[in-house]
């Protein structure tokens, strides 16, 4: 842990920076000098850049921030390893088992045995209970789609707001809803996912939404356009409501957004907390049972930090696992798209129809067959599971005591827990930070020089960090890429998983300060994002499961870790810890839609 002054001075430094921006950015008649358009197709761009009389935060508040994060650390580590740019491996070649089942049988075998826990509590809607009412006749896709937008209008009534969807549009609510209810009527249903209600993140493109990724400036006209996964939902027949809430531009951990387009979305369990970040829009839709799936983005934990405070399943695949073709590329090298859910089977039913290659995508065409045939079995006996108890323990006492009998839960059932070196975890974070933000700010240099009086003040203190950063910063950054790559590959030929806890700390409360200004509580975000950068750096699945609660009834969520291209072993695990919690409390805000 840092020392506290350390960590008051991060605080003062940040605030004072983002004071200064906000003072430029609404001085009225700042100058504004000619800018060279770099990329002309973007939509808005006139030319323009921010004041170049920002030079105190540009030279003295900015280098004081690099320099307090650590963040200059590259320019001192003499790495011989060839830079590696894109975290994408290939396959092993490892002979095949033969599949005694298909894929399909496998999910239906798998919600079958599903069982809720004894007693007689709250447990979430999953895609199960859907299809169940709708076999049965109990309830049609076209009434659940009544229910939602009943849901969605008390959403926006309620004070404060949940903010978690976004845009939504009743007539293609109903559309999609009526096909559907056909579909059943005529014992024709396209998938398991025909007749469930999904949302998608802002960042993804859906057809006919705005394509804004939580700005105010992007999307300005309705997509025409589908990205790849929304293609695909709408071929499974899912009911797509809505585009969901998200951090600015993926630029922060909180899902604090105060612009006028979104407001910041809030935590089911307890609205006064944040949801996390940047897909936070998502898991509170998920949470607050609007609908039992979601899609979010992960670049820095974006799908897996809100899943774990909002106390919902999140999965990260291996990087190039799920295309991510129509969404906006703000990193290229970290980001991985994945299912937000109720459970653990949702989150495997999800994962089967969006994982493939796509020939639109560049990454992932050489991906091995997903493979679910070890998931079913009754016991963890053979796995061995990593784990680094100095990294573990990094973490409030509360998530730790709650952690720890997680994994003693899945030493009963016969897994073995090994100690494993995590070798480098500083230079991963540094690197990460320099990989994420270098490549957010070459893609949003145009907006940043077009815009910069329409972003949040968090993203232009993120965007103000990695202009800092040089091209020998980036090439470290990515050599450092290619040891923790090997660190890992010389880790799982002696384990399956590598174990952590979700998060460090749980929901953050929100201010009344973060509505109008944002945050930017450096300690937070360092800390909620510490188990989260090895997946996106070196590419790596991770899927978070909630185990548990606080004092205070905010959720506690455990990691799973796996080799590249090996998320059933994910899967097979995550349902067992499923097992441990034997209680899940009911959120605060909840929409029963099957009611």
């Amino acid at each position: 842990m840092a020392p506290p002054l350390l960590l008051l001075l991060l605080s003062l430094a940040a605030a004072l920076l983002l004071f200064y921006l906000g003072f430029v950015r609404r001085r009225p008649g700042t100058p504004r000098a000619a800018f060279r358009r770099r990329e002309p197709g973007r939509a808005g761009d006139s030319g323009h850049q921010p004041p170049r009389d920002a030079a105190f935060g540009q030279f003295c508040v900015v280098p004081l921030l690099l320099r307090m994060n650590n963040f200059t650390l590259m320019h001192y580590l003499d790495i011989q390893e060839d830079p590696t740019f894109i975290p994408e491996v290939a396959a092993e070649g490892r002979k095949e088992k033969p599949e005694t089942k298909n894929t399909l049988e496998i999910l239906k075998q798998l919600m079958e045995t599903r069982s809720h826990p004894a007693n007689t509590g709250f447990s979430f809607k999953e895609i199960q209970d859907y299809l169940n009412c709708y076999r049965t006749g109990e309830l049609t896709p076209f009434q659940v789609a009544k229910n939602i937008i009943s849901s969605l209008e008390d959403c926006e009534k309620s004070s404060p707001p949940l903010r978690a969807i976004v845009q939504w549009d009743r007539a293609q609510i109903q559309k999609m809803a009526e096909a559907s209810t056909i579909r059943y009527r005529n014992k024709c249903p396209l998938s398991l996912l025909d007749g469930i209600p999904v949302c998608l993140k802002e960042e993804i493109k859906v057809v006919p939404y705005h394509h804004r990724a939580g700005t105010t400036y992007l999307g300005t006209e309705p997509e025409t356009e589908d990205a790849t996964v929304t293609r695909k939902l709408r071929e499974a027949g899912a009911i797509i409501i809505g585009v969901s809430n998200m951090h600015e531009l993926g630029t922060g951990t909180t899902g604090c957004n105060p612009n006028r387009f979104h407001g910041t979305t809030r935590n089911p369990y307890n609205p006064q907390h944040f949801t996390g970040g940047s897909s936070s829009g998502s898991a509170a839709a998920v949470a607050a049972g609007l609908c039992p799936l979601a899609l979010g983005t992960d670049g820095g934990g974006s799908v897996r930090i809100p899943a774990s405070f909002c106390g919902v399943v999140g999965l990260k695949g291996t990087f190039g696992r799920i295309s991510c073709h129509g969404c906006l590329p703000l990193s290229y090298s970290t980001v991985s798209l994945g299912p937000i859910c109720t459970s653990v089977t949702d989150a495997a039913i999800a994962f089967s129809i969006l994982a493939e290659p796509d020939p639109l995508y560049p990454y992932g065409l050489q991906q091995p067959k997903l493979s679910l045939s070890e998931i079913l079995t009754p016991d963890l006996k053979g796995l061995k599971l990593g784990v680094n108890w100095t990294f573990f323990k990094a973490c409030d006492p509360e998530i730790l005591a709650v952690c720890q009998k997680a994994i003693e839960h899945l030493q009963a059932l016969g897994a073995s827990v090994v100690d494993v070196p995590l070798s480098e975890m500083e230079e991963v974070r540094v690197a990460h930070v320099i990989c994420i933000l270098s490549e957010m700010r070459d893609f949003l240099q145009p907006d940043f020089n077009t815009h910069f009086q329409q972003m949040n003040l968090e993203t232009l203190l993120n965007l103000a960090l990695a202009s800092q950063f040089t091209a020998l910063d980036y090439i470290k950054a990515n050599r450092q890429r290619t040891r923790s790559m090997s660190f890992l590959r010389e880790i799982f030929a002696s384990v399956n998983c590598i174990l952590t806890p979700a998060t460090a700390c749980t929901a953050p409360r929100i201010h009344d300060s973060d509505l109008l200004t944002g945050n930017n509580d450096v300690l937070t975000t360092l800390r909620t994002m510490r188990y989260m950068q090895l997946g996106n750096f070196t590419g790596i699945p991770g899927l978070v499961v909630p185990v548990g609660y606080t004092a205070t009834g905010l959720p506690i969520s455990f990691q799973v870790m796996a080799k590249w291209w090996d998320e059933a072993v994910l899967f097979r695990v995550g349902l067992k810890l499923e097992q441990f919690r034997d209680v899940t409390r009911k959120p605060a805000i909840y929409y029963d839609i099957l009611a």
